[in-house]
């Protein structure tokens, strides 16, 4: 997943200006699973500060999910769901490849519930193109069109992609600390 990130900041001298702007460093695509990729744009911790001088790329030292007060920005492509069910799809494979390539992420997700998980983050979904579903534990299931957005408070869920055609999203977690029982 190739994405363009341009990141602006402040300068010493006070004034705005392009700080970088290239390929996002921290893309993969998944070789157990076609068509499946996601790219991490930002990543900011809880102590992270703005001014100048201060645009810190913590992208390749983060993992996928934030810590409370960090957030993430990343974009994922969903192949769809009929990629998974085929007879040489390998789950064990995906798991581990998903364990190197979005640490902190894979290990929010259900080994007996393929797809559920949770985050301690409040996040916002943004569908880019394409149509996915979105699961809930109490198995309302919600579909989503180009530009729809979905706000999720730390609640159990899983992306379903029903259709035929790939299904590309922007995420934006806050991370959050969790209060009151349950995951």
């Amino acid at each position: 997943m190739k994405i363009r990130r341009v990141v602006a900041g402040t300068g010493a001298d006070g004034k705005a200006r392009v700080l970088s702007d290239g390929v996002a460093p921290r893309s993969v695509e998944f070789t157990t699973l076609p068509g499946h990729g996601a790219a991490l744009l930002w990543a900011t911790e809880a102590a992270d500060t703005v001014g100048a001088g201060t645009a810190s790329d913590r992208t390749g030292e983060a993992g996928f999910a934030p810590a409370a007060g960090g957030t993430r920005v990343m974009m994922v492509t969903f192949p769809p769901d009929a990629v998974m069910m085929r007879a040489d799809f390998d789950a064990a494979a995906f798991s581990a490849e998903a364990g190197r390539l979005v640490p902190g992420l894979a290990e929010t997700f259900e080994p007996d519930h393929p797809g559920m998980h949770t985050t301690d983050s409040i996040d916002y979904d943004i569908v880019l193109e394409g149509e996915i579903t979105l699961e809930l534990d109490d198995g309302a299931q919600v579909l989503l069109r180009r530009h729809d957005v979905a706000v999720q408070h730390g609640n159990r869920h899983a992306w379903r992609n029903l259709g035929d055609k790939p299904a590309t999203m922007l995420f934006v977690l806050v991370g959050a600390r969790r209060t009151g029982g349950g995951a």
